[in-house]
């Protein structure tokens, strides 16, 4: 046996899969909760001895891990222009896994520069103009953020022009400079600083977040969680020099405080007489909605959908939808034991679903011009998708996830909303995408006939 032990410290659990790369089987997989307030490596013991449980004592060869524990990578962007290199610096940060807890544009403020302070950011990305253009923004921003609190290292992505100058106003902080996130005008190039995001999240933030101290019971922390999950996704789309892939395909993770997202399409139009608006979209793309999730964020998935939705959805009244929701508020960590509280959680993560896809997709604009009407896209158009992959302890463990992922589907009520039209349904049952996204990195071949074998097919929709 070539056995692979592969760890997922989550913010709540830790989850731990046993592989054998020979056979491209799962041996097994266990949870405990996370104990990153004391020592993380207690969690780790607990669900390392429940995995024990089923397999018995294994030799492991290599020992991987991700994480997203102690909130993951914070993450602080600012660029120029909202809609071209602060969007840039967003989805490179979004693709390398972090969480982008602030977004600033143009000129930064003394209040700005109090906001991130408070925000705490792992890395700060500064971004601005394009190679050659204007200077000035970047500048002024250099020398705002040469005051700012905090010892966070600051990542420089912007005109060429002046990066090396924004690197001196900075002396004294930790500083790396990257290739622009935008040379030119419609070309996107955010995999450099995605890699050097990544190098310093190994480097730094692993020590920082006390995950160094549990290096005698595995190998190393390779990535960020969402990173291995993006990572995952791309092999499965791909596939690999032996094996075919699964072709364009969108994967849902569902959980209790965000709803992330990921697509593996070029997005381009399917429509005739369409022009395309804004940045180009990444291939491998990740969204992630903080506001939305089963939990800690249901009182803002109640507010963005509206009681009357949710309702219908669960078949409860109104009013009573606002108290169990507030209910969840104060207990996030209630499961839904009676037929209400499952009801709602069908609700509820049938309109994060909804909500969360359609932010993720393009949409259409129709405008008149002297040859007639044509349609302005945003984002990807993503209508001819034919995978769709769940996951998320809020679809794994419930009993109409088929019914939740249909959610995520084209609507002919919003038409203009570019999501997928029909597609084929898989549910990571036993939550192994992250690990097979670390697996990936040294058995590809492995991780893909494990994912094959492994992810529930549940029929087309």
């Amino acid at each position: 046996m070539n056995a692979v032990l592969l760890t997922d410290f989550g913010s709540t659990f830790t989850k731990v899969t046993a592989v054998d790369v020979d056979t491209c089987s799962l041996l097994g997989t266990a949870a405990a909760f996370t104990t990153a307030e004391t020592d993380i490596g207690e969690g780790l013991s607990h669900a390392l001895a429940k995995l024990e449980q089923q397999t018995g004592r294994i030799p492991y060869n290599r020992r991987l891990a991700c994480s997203s524990a102690a909130g993951g990578l914070r993450m602080v962007t600012v660029g120029l222009v909202p809609e071209l290199t602060a969007e840039a610096a967003r989805l490179a940060s979004l693709g390398a896994g972090a969480k982008v807890v602030r977004v600033f544009s143009f000129h930064l403020t003394t209040e700005d520069i109090q906001a991130i302070s408070s925000s705490k950011p792992d890395i700060l990305l500064l971004t601005g103009g394009i190679d050659g253009g204007d200077t000035a923004c970047m500048l002024h921003n250099a020398h705002m953020l040469a005051g700012c609190e905090g010892r966070f290292p600051i990542l420089i992505a912007g005109n060429r022009s002046c990066a090396h100058d924004c690197q001196a106003i900075l002396n004294g902080r930790e500083t790396d400079i990257c290739p622009n996130v935008l040379p030119k005008l419609g070309q996107l190039n955010i995999e450099p600083v995605q890699k050097k995001i990544r190098e310093i999240f190994l480097k730094r933030i692993i020590h920082g977040k006390g995950l160094s101290a549990i290096s005698g019971l595995i190998d190393g922390i390779l990535m960020p969680t969402p990173s291995a999950m993006l990572e995952a996704m791309t092999l499965l789309a791909a596939g690999t020099p032996t094996q075919s892939g699964q072709g364009d395909l969108m994967a849902i993770d569902l959980g209790g405080a965000t709803t992330d997202v990921y697509s593996l399409a070029s997005g381009s139009p399917t429509l005739s007489s369409t022009i395309l608006k804004g940045l180009p979209e990444p291939f491998a793309k990740r969204t992630v909605e903080g506001d939305i999730g089963m939990r800690y964020s249901a009182r803002s998935v109640l507010e963005a959908a509206g009681p009357d939705r949710l309702a219908t959805l669960s078949g409860l009244a109104a009013g009573r939808i606002d108290e169990l929701v507030s209910l969840l508020a104060d207990h996030p960590d209630m499961l839904p034991d009676i037929p209400e509280l499952a009801a709602l959680d069908f609700a509820l993560a049938c309109t994060a679903v909804e909500i969360a896809v359609t932010r993720h997709t393009g949409k259409l604009e129709e405008a008149w011009t002297p040859q007639g009407p044509l349609f302005v896209q945003t984002g990807k158009d993503l209508t001819e998708v034919r995978q769709l992959v769940m996951t998320g302890g809020a679809i794994i463990h419930a009993s109409r996830s088929f019914e939740i992922a249909a959610h995520a589907f084209y609507d002919p009520a919003r038409p203009y909303s570019l999501r997928p039209k029909s597609a084929r349904i898989s549910i990571d049952r036993r939550y192994i995408l992250p690990a097979m996204g670390l697996l990936c990195q040294e058995y590809p071949e492995a991780a893909l006939q494990i994912m094959k074998k492994e992810l529930e097919e549940h029929g087309s929709c």
